[in-house]
C-alpha cells in the first residue's frame, strides 16, 4: 500500500485563514503564511490554499498571499479559488504553487481541465468538487449533487459522473469535499468518497468532517481515499500532525514520517 497523505487546508478570506461549518459562519483563525510554515515544520505532506470567495465575488485570487506561502514551505502546494483561465493557472504556478485546483470554473467550462492538463500536465490539475447529499433521482443517480460558488449554487450534476468526466478530461487528482460534513468534526462522508474512489483511477483526497484521528483511519480503510484533508483539528491545536501520523502508523496505515 502506498503511503497515505495528510494534507492541510487553508481556507483564506480577505488574506486571513478562516473556518466555517457547512460553508457558513466562517471566523478568522490566523495568518495563512505563519500557519503554512508551522504545518510544514510539523510534517504535513502537502498544503492546499483556497481563496474561498474569489469565485463567488468574481475576482482574481490573492496572488501575493500565494507567493508568501510558497516562499515559506518546501512541500507540494495546491492553490484554488478564482482560477478561470490558463493564464490564471500560469500566474499561480509562477507564484510558487505545484498544483492548480479548479472547481466552479471547471464545472462551467469543462475544457479548462483539458487545457490545463495540456499546457502544464495532468499532475498539476486537481478537480475540486463540493458535493451534497440530495437523494437519488433520474438526473442524480448517485444521490450526491455537485454545487459551485463555495457551496452556494446547485448544478443538478451527479458527483460520480462529474468525477469520471473530469478524469477523462485530464484531471490528475480529485479533492472531494462533502458539504454535509464540512466543519462538523463528525467524520468524513464515507459513502460518496468510496463511490468516487471506486469510479476513478486517479488519487482521491477526502475532505470535510475530520475531528479525531479515528476519522482519518476510517476514511483510509473504508473508503479507499489516497489522502485526507484536515483543518479544524490542527487549526484549533487539538492535534499535531505528528500525533496524527503516529496514530495512523500504529493502526497499520503507511504514512510518511519526518526523518
Amino acid at each position: 500500500m502506498l503511503s497515505k497523505r495528510i494534507i492541510i487546508c487553508l481556507d483564506v478570506r480577505e488574506g486571513k485563514t478562516t473556518k466555517g461549518i457547512r460553508f457558513q459562519g466562517n471566523i478568522d483563525v490566523g495568518d495563512p503564511v505563519a500557519m503554512a510554515r508551522e504545518y510544514y515544520e510539523q510534517g504535513a505532506d502537502e498544503l492546499v490554499f483556497y481563496d474561498i470567495t474569489a469565485s463567488s465575488d468574481q475576482r482574481d485570487i490573492l496572488i501575493d498571499v500565494v507567493e508568501n506561502v510558497a516562499g515559506n514551505i518546501f512541500i507540494p502546494f495546491s492553490v484554488g479559488g478564482g482560477i478561470r483561465t490558463v493564464d490564471d493557472m500560469y500566474r499561480v504556478l509562477n507564484a510558487g504553487a505545484e498544483k492548480i485546483s479548479v472547481n466552479t470554473a471547471a464545472v462551467l467550462t469543462p475544457d479548462l481541465i483539458s487545457q490545463g492538463a495540456r499546457f502544464f500536465g495532468s499532475q498539476c490539475i486537481v478537480l475540486g468538487m463540493d458535493a451534497k447529499r440530495v437523494g437519488k433521482s433520474d438526473r442524480i443517480s448517485s444521490g450526491y449533487e455537485v454545487w459551485i460558488n463555495g457551496g452556494r449554487t446547485p448544478m443538478n450534476m451527479d458527483a460520480v459522473e462529474w468525477a469520471k468526466k473530469a478524469q477523462d478530461l485530464g484531471a490528475g487528482e480529485i479533492c472531494l469535499n462533502s458539504i454535509d460534513t464540512d466543519g462538523t468534526n463528525l467524520g468524513y462522508e464515507l459513502m460518496i468518497t468510496s463511490m468516487i474512489s471506486k469510479a476513478v483511477s486517479i488519487p482521491v483526497i477526502a475532505s470535510g468532517g475530520a475531528g479525531k484521528p479515528e476519522h482519518l483511519r476510517d476514511v483510509f480503510i473504508k473508503s479507499g481515499a489516497d489522502a485526507a484533508l484536515i483543518a479544524s483539528m490542527v487549526h484549533y491545536r487539538q492535534y499535531t500532525i505528528g500525533q496524527l501520523k503516529s496514530y495512523l502508523a500504529e493502526e497499520g496505515i503507511p504514512v510518511r514520517t519526518l526523518v
